[in-house]
């Protein structure tokens, strides 16, 4: 469990802005209230990266971006069709940010890189690969069945990446313990090897 809460945390820290900006659209608050109070966390995010002298990721970067660019759209055009296509535009950037090799290496633990390291980077790109696959989804529904589109976008996309982290949580734990392993059983086995020397 400490492990998860590691793994999700910054995770969860990075999209807070735009959570929170979902959140109060969905609620149906005054698109310039929600912008307003995005930008406001989000900034304040960046703020206090800058205060305690640590980087601000490319993801924070692209998150903030995204509730600045898409909230002045909405305030702009306000019109329904634009709000619904909103989140493909969303995914494919969020997409394109995570293509870049390794950047889910900064979820780990650090005793955990030695031994997964090379696992986080394949699946970063599988992470780019739903967020392009959500994209098409959400614009095919949001165009041609309107009328569904308000189900699709509470339940599909939550759930598909609520398994894809179960399914990468899992099967990087598992595999990391099978390598641990695997390297103490070699070190035991080269220890082992002068004393098996002398005896012979």
């Amino acid at each position: 469990m400490k492990d998860l809460l590691f793994a999700v945390r910054p995770l969860l820290s990075d999209f807070f802005p735009t959570i929170v900006f979902a959140i109060l659209m969905a609620l149906h608050v005054d698109v310039r209230v929600a912008t307003a109070a995005a930008l406001l966390i989000g900034l304040g995010q960046v703020v206090v990266q800058k205060a305690l002298k640590r980087p601000v990721e490319l993801l924070q970067w692209a998150s903030l971006g995204l509730v600045v660019v898409f909230g002045t759209l909405g305030i702009l055009t306000n019109d329904p069709r634009f709000l619904m296509i909103k989140p493909t535009i969303i995914y494919v950037a969020i997409g394109v940010v995570m293509l870049k090799r390794g950047w889910m290496i900064r979820y780990l633990p650090a005793d955990a890189v030695e031994h997964v390291a090379d696992l986080q980077i394949g699946w970063g790109y599988a992470w780019s690969a739903l967020m392009f696959a959500t994209a098409i989804a959400n614009g095919l529904i949001a165009w041609s069945f309107p009328a569904v589109w308000p189900a699709f976008i509470a339940v599909v996309p939550l759930a598909s990446k609520a398994l894809m982290f179960a399914v990468h949580f899992g099967s990087v734990r598992y595999i990391g313990y099978l390598r641990y392993r695997a390297g103490q059983r070699a070190l035991e086995a080269k220890a082992m090897e002068p004393a098996a020397a002398a005896a012979a």
